[in-house]
């Protein structure tokens, strides 16, 4: 039961939710896609492994093929996980120019963007009550932290059970930060697992054969943390990745231009660092008092020096009002 618990809250966070299927032995099932599959598959024989859920082949429940892969929260006690959507964008190209094929009004993209921002649609789209999918997709990206520093926060399952997700707004660096101190309750220690983990990450990145002759759009880092104390970071979600056409290769620290490919994630990735190192800096120092407390102990002091000593005449509470001078 606790174990079909974790993979839920795991499953809720990532969304599209009929994609996964809880399984057992410390595994999950994802709804088969060819491009993931394939992606797994390579990342089994690169420097990559130890970063990624271990790929366990193909299986079927009824007429539906699923990916088994390692349950990243198998063993976990009260787990805490934060999916991070890496890069500039999280759309390909080729999803860029087939919606410019067919710029069609999607009425669904425009509730969605009304929702987010009422002042996001121009005259013209109020009135059509629609917007064309490429507008949707790079109105999308400005309005949270990917277009600003190259990853977002998607949603944080607290140890309760509670989902947020309301970070579609969150764009800079203090916003991330308290984002990840409320994320990690202040743990210094998890904070350092996390900051290490993110350096070895970038090392064998930059070692990777797969990462540089692949396209890295729409991957997460997902961090998790428990009870005890165990704290890691993995990458996952790879149904978007797709490898370099021909023999070219990519920088992944370059900004995005239409037509060269790059998906900026080593821009994403030294950002987050830099927010996460911030973040440890700060919770290494005693926590700021609540400008409420401050202002009552202030009024109190102030209260303290206005009162006068007692004096034999007057006595601890005043002077005695049947007392009179002789």
């Amino acid at each position: 039961m606790h174990s079909f618990r974790r993979q839920n809250s795991f499953i809720q966070l990532a969304g599209h939710q009929g994609n996964f299927r809880p399984s057992e032995s410390g595994q999950i099932l994802k709804r088969f896609s060819e491009v993931e599959d394939a992606c797994l598959r390579r990342l089994m024989g690169d420097c990559l492994r130890p970063f990624v859920p271990a790929y366990h082949g193909v299986t079927s429940r009824g007429d539906e093929l699923y990916v088994k892969m390692e349950d990243l929260l198998s063993g976990l006690e009260a787990p805490v996980i934060m999916d991070c959507k890496m890069g500039v964008r999280t759309y390909l190209e080729d999803e860029l120019t087939k919606a410019r094929l067919k710029p069609s009004l999607r009425s669904d993209l425009y509730q969605k963007m009304l929702k987010v921002d009422p002042a996001a649609p121009s005259a013209e789209e109020h009135a059509q009550g629609g917007v064309t999918k490429p507008r949707y997709m790079q109105w999308r990206e400005t309005m949270s932290s990917t277009a600003t520093l190259g990853f977002r926060i998607e949603g944080i399952t607290m140890d309760s059970g509670k989902i947020l997700k309301d970070f579609k707004k969150t764009r800079t660096k203090e916003q991330i930060i308290e984002a990840l101190l409320a994320f990690t309750k202040r743990d210094t220690a998890v904070l350092s697992s996390y900051e290490a983990r993110l350096g070895d990450i970038n090392a064998a990145l930059l070692n990777s054969v797969f990462f540089h002759t692949h396209e890295v759009i729409g991957t997460s880092l997902l961090f998790v943390h428990d009870a005890r104390g165990s704290a890691s970071v993995w990458m996952i979600d790879f149904g978007k990745t797709i490898p370099v056409p021909g023999e070219g290769t990519l920088r992944h620290d370059v900004p995005w231009q239409e037509g060269n490919r790059e998906d900026g994630y080593l821009i994403g990735l030294a950002q987050l660092r830099r927010a996460v190192r911030e973040t440890l800096e700060r919770a290494s120092q005693p926590e700021p008092e609540p400008e409420s407390q401050k202002l009552s102990r202030t009024v109190q002091e102030t209260l303290q020096r206005a009162t006068p000593e007692p004096t034999p005449e007057t006595g601890p509470q005043g002077p005695d009002p049947h007392t009179r001078e002789p």
